[in-house]
């Protein structure tokens, strides 16, 4: 077997990242995964929450890595599909959305694109959860993510953290309202979407 992408801060952050979905995502239901990355969390997360069909996904260059964990036995996830937030999207509908670690990796267009898309396929009364840094006010959080800021968009321009009320109102002009803003591990947070 080819080895499996790892990530230690998908190991680091499951058991957190769970304990708010299971406090959101507790009606049975579809789950799109938006950028599944390396595949932990769709495999570890979808054997923890059985009522939810968890449909994982990715860029092309991904989907090799997320198969291979998607072989673990204890796996629920539907098999991966691509998804460029960009290009064309699944029709949906979905209980729920999850994406963890993307916003800071896109481009402020894409992450627009990302929740207008997002939240056509929201089933009403669904939740939209969002993993990752978020700056509050236009201010880093801690010194840490100001340092990940500058990393980010040493790698690319188009990166960056983005700012809690910049997501909320982009959300909103979709018809979603932040339910809930949850503290994370490593000064990340959950902002949680409902239509």
């Amino acid at each position: 077997m080819s080895e499996r992408p790892f990530s230690q801060a998908c190991e680091n952050n499951k058991g957190p990242i769970l304990a708010v979905l299971q406090q959101h995502c507790q009606a049975p239901g579809a789950l799109l995964e938006i950028g599944s990355g390396t595949g932990q969390h769709a495999a570890w997360l979808s054997a923890q929450l059985p009522h939810l069909q968890w449909q994982a996904s990715d860029v092309a260059d991904n989907l090799s890595g997320i198969r291979l964990w998607q072989q673990e036995p204890a796996n629920r996830s539907l098999p991966a599909l691509e998804l460029d937030v960009s290009g064309d999207w699944p029709a949906g509908p979905y209980r729920y959305l999850f994406t963890a670690n993307t916003f800071h990796i896109m481009s402020a267009e894409q992450v627009s694109r990302c929740i207008k898309q997002g939240c056509e396929r929201l089933e009403a009364g669904g939740a939209f959860l969002v993993y990752g840094p978020f700056n509050y006010d236009g201010r880093y959080t801690s010194e840490s993510n100001a340092r990940f800021d500058a990393w980010l968009k040493a790698a690319g321009s188009h990166r960056g953290i983005r700012d809690q009320e910049w997501v909320v109102e982009a959300f909103s002009r979709h018809g979603a309202t932040l339910r809930a803003d949850h503290a994370m591990p490593a000064n990340n947070r959950i902002l949680v979407f409902t239509r």
